[in-house]
């Protein structure tokens, strides 16, 4: 006997315990069907799952229960990225273990998860702390450095001399320590390094191969990879001005072009020339110290305020003997590209010109838009780094810029300087090697042993995992290895005299750059991969996480696939086909008069009239509602998803988090929102419960329907099932809801326009087509229900087990058709409606979607061309 509400705390459980009892989601590598590989980039165990988890692993969910239904062996596994320094920071104010509080953080974690009713294979669950794990990094670390693909260098790392710590660039705010407070240093120490830069232009060239991905990400990962052409250009020191022994300052540049427009050149603190004249000129190196205490990161050296120190060295014009250029150190210039050793043009680059206003320097345009007045264009607070044509450059003059960087290169390479061309051409990247060295303890011991005789010795294979020892303190700051008594000393595999252990840990972008591979076949105790295996689940299908992780996380990845590849651990160079980066969870900010701020559940919302007022649910003062921003603990507008499966389940999370907005976009998490889904949850429940009474017995074969009540039932069910199944292909989920929704309706109608007893037969078939079809649609989002449901129909087996309907093409002719909708010429938006809609109906919807509305700006609409059910181009 069925109820007439659904109650998803019996429910849910009932179906997880039934799903895990029977192994429904482990996958077999050596399954006969196609393979589809879906993953959700793994989370950090910091304590608690949030909303945004919810959201993202709902996502890759509903992939891979459609892609079960659709016949895939599927591979959908589940880890933790289990390294970093938030573990150190809570045993340092905990009086804790790293282990034991990333251990109980996964316990807790793991069990969320388990409650949202994902189908994944737990079989294959991984930490990335755990030794079974790290060994093999440790192993493949060893086979890259046989291959390679491993350095071992001196290397600018900002030191925070409180914390005896190496900070990474985002932990440096304002020149101090995030933690001590401390100036942070620029020190010089050896580090290990991954030689990513050897793949920059096979990096660079390959993201033209990956179609499924955001093209934004791409653009900034080749922005990231940043190759250039350019020229090495050596200039004259004028002797007058000269040290000792030097001769030439050497500069790379992009813009040749602009070299009548130079007013100084600019060189980095620790360039040879400034190290040379540091020396018995305290104040330059007192200026020195101080860009020493600087940021490392691009943004630092962007936005702070532009310093220079005149050396008093000049250098002579390439073009001109007797132009004269002065030589600043300047705290913008960085070693690690080019020479560390720029010419300005302060008219045409933004950091120049601002580097040049301070020190009045002035600026001369040499390049001017095409319809400029050479004699009257003129730069002032704003660099010009447009097109145009050369002005103010002598026998440049009148030259588009590519004309003249070619001119500019063929004089400079022909010209000749003490036996060298003066210039030659270059190409250069942006990247850099990766330094994977940390001063941490709660990291992957690297794999190296440090021998006064040997040098620098690998551990041997047999001697792995190299462990982190359980018995260290953080009752002061540095990194425990250092100091731990026993751990670091070891006798050299190689001579047998006493030795050191290499003390740093590896980057944790160092974990997340291979689990991908790992999860293929985490039980191999030898190697870090099964070759074949790997190679025949690689690459992952879709992966899904934020776009957060555009740059550095995806860029090693794909880096680690192709040094696994070189040294025999994998068959394929890019491991992920499809990205997938979802939108924000925001919510409403909340915040007491003392300034405090509230969580959700702290408060009540009332609404007077039109008006929406919080107030505190203790004490009951009125509290100020805020704007909507990405939730976050600091403006603790977190909404905890035990709350929310706790009240209405899991499925109302799933769904309200799928169908609220595009799934690349941010959604806001409003209650109401929720209680509509949970509505919706019991609509759907009652409406297959109304099926069931009228829908023809489970496994009734659906033929011979020729009436036209029924055909109508098949045509929606039919034309629905397609659109739904394309959206989600297409990671499009609110839109698959849509027809969800869509299909609810018309059955809730068709039901509701005649009596039981009416029902003819064909029609009680096309329900019960209809009833299963609705069913297996929905489950992907909500599987609990689904798994009910399909259990009230009749059905003996799961709804996990069921392939997805088969859609007859004729019956599925839809309805509506999609529409891309272009702005003078570029796709900005996709308009549904139905097929045949008539042109104005078309122009008028086209023009107040979200997207196109964006896009327009305000902006008049000069014509609209619509050609009917195809294109929409709007014209402004």
């Amino acid at each position: 006997m069925f109820s007439d509400r659904y109650n998803p705390r019996e429910t849910e459980p009932k179906w997880q315990k039934f799903w895990d009892d029977s192994g429904t989601f482990r996958t077999r590598n050596e399954g006969p069907q196609p393979k589809y590989y879906v993953l959700e980039m793994f989370p950090y165990p910091s304590g608690r799952i949030h909303m945004g988890h919810v959201r993202n692993y709902a996502m890759g969910d509903v992939v891979a229960r459609y892609k079960r239904a659709r016949g895939f062996n599927v591979l959908h596994p589940m880890g933790w990225d289990a390294f970093g320094m938030p573990a150190e920071n809570a045993a340092m104010q905990n009086n804790t273990h790293p282990a034991k509080w990333t251990y109980q953080n996964i316990a807790t974690m793991r069990a969320q998860l388990q409650s949202m009713g994902l189908s994944l294979d737990w079989s294959r669950e991984i930490a990335t702390c755990d030794p079974s794990y790290y060994r093999h990094q440790q192993k493949m670390f060893l086979d890259f450095l046989k291959a390679g693909l491993v350095d071992r260098k001196k290397s600018k790392v900002n030191w925070d001399p409180v914390d005896m710590t190496v900070l990474a660039n985002e932990q440096v705010i304002d020149g101090r320590g995030w933690r001590s407070n401390a100036l942070v240093e620029q020190r010089e120490l050896t580090q290990w390094f991954l030689k990513i830069s050897d793949y920059s232009q096979d990096l660079l060239d390959s993201l033209q191969t990956l179609d499924r991905w955001p093209e934004k990400v791409r653009l900034m990962q080749q922005n990231w990879i940043g190759r250039s052409e350019g020229l090495m250009l050596r200039f004259d020191i004028d002797p007058a001005t000269a040290p000792a022994s030097e001769t030439e300052l050497e500069v790379y540049t992009t813009r040749p072009d602009t070299l009548f427009g130079a007013k100084f050149m600019a060189i980095a603190a620790d360039h040879p020339l400034a190290r040379t004249m540091a020396v018995g000129n305290p104040q330059l190196q007192a200026f020195i110290d101080e860009c020493h205490r600087m940021g490392t990161s691009v943004a630092t050296l962007e936005t702070a305020e532009k310093k220079g120190f005149d050396t008093g060295v000049k250098v002579v014009h390439p073009f001109d003997p007797s132009w004269k250029l002065p030589v600043y150190v300047a705290n913008f210039v960085l070693m690690d590209y080019g020479t560390g050793a720029i010419f300005g043009c302060p008219a045409h680059d933004q950091r120049d010109l601002d580097f040049a206003n301070k020190y009045f320097l002035g600026n001369t345009p040499v390049v001017a838009p095409a319809d400029a007045d050479p004699k009257t264009f003129v730069v002032t607070d704003t660099a010009y780094d447009g097109d145009g044509v050369m002005i103010n450059s002598r026998f440049l003059d009148g030259l588009s810029i590519e004309a003249a960087k070619e001119d500019v290169a063929k004089r400079l390479e022909g010209e000749m300087l003490q036996g060298r061309p003066r210039a030659t051409r270059q190409v250069n990247f942006k990247l850099r090697d990766w330094g994977i060295s940390r001063q941490r303890y709660w990291g992957c011991p690297i794999p190296v042993i440090h021998c006064n005789d040997c040098g620098t010795v690998p551990v041997p294979d047999a001697d792995l995992p190299v462990k982190l020892p359980d018995d260290v303190t953080f009752d002061r700051p540095g990194n425990p290895l250092e100091r731990h008594p026993t751990w670091k000393h070891v006798a050299c595999p190689v001579c047998g005299k006493d030795a050191v252990r290499e003390t740093d840990t590896m980057d944790t972008f160092v974990d997340s750059s291979w689990y991908y591979a790992r999860f293929t076949d985490p039980w191999n105790e030898t190697e870090p991969t099964t070759r074949q295996v790997a190679d025949a689940w690689l690459p992952v299908n879709q992966y899904i996480g934020g776009i957060e992780h555009a740059i550095l996380h995806l860029l090693y990845s794909r880096f680690f696939a192709r040094a696994m590849s070189a040294t025999g651990h994998l068959g394929v160079k890019e491991p992920f086909e499809g990205l997938f980066t979802q939108g924000m969870v925001a919510h409403e900010t909340y915040r007491s008069a003392n300034g405090d701020w509230l969580q959700p559940n702290e408060v009540e919302i009332r609404t007077e009239g039109s008006s929406r007022k919080a107030f505190r649910i203790e004490g009951g003062g009125e509290v100020a509602i805020g704007s909507i921003e990405k939730m976050s603990k600091s403006k603790r507008n977190v909404v905890d998803p035990d709350d929310i499966i706790g009240t209405y389940g899991a499925d109302t999370a799933r769904w309200f988090m799928l169908s609220d907005s595009p799934p690349d976009r941010g959604v806001i998490w409003s209650e109401d929102g929720v209680q509509g889904a949970f509505r919706y949850v019991q609509q759907l429940w009652r409406l297959v419960g109304s099926l069931s009474e009228v829908a023809a017995p489970a496994g009734t074969p659906i033929t011979g329907v020729t009436e036209s009540a029924a055909i109508e039932i098949r045509r929606h069910t039919h034309s629905h099932c397609a659109a739904v199944g394309d959206h989600i292909e297409r990671l499009r989920f609110n839109t698959a809801i849509a027809e969800i929704r869509k299909l609810t309706n018309a059955l809730a109608k068709s039901i509701g326009d005649i009596e039981s007893p009416e029902i003819s037969a064909q029609c009680r078939l096309a329900y019960r087509e209809a009833a299963d079809a609705l069913v297996l649609m929905f489950a992907p989002m909500m599987p609990h229900l689904a798994e009910e449901c399909w259990e009230r129909l009749g059905h003996s087996g799961a709804v996990a087990y069921a392939a997805w309907p088969v859609v007859d093409p004729v019956l599925a002719k839809a309805e509506t058709v999609t529409m891309p909708v272009q702005i003078n010429g570029k796709k900005r938006a996709e308009l549904v409606i139905g097929r045949d809609t008539d042109v104005k109906t078309v122009e008028t919807e086209a023009l107040q979607l979200d997207d196109v509305q964006r896009a327009l700006e305000g902006r008049p609409v000069k014509k609209i061309i619509v050609v009917p059910n195809r294109i929409v181009n709007v014209v402004v």
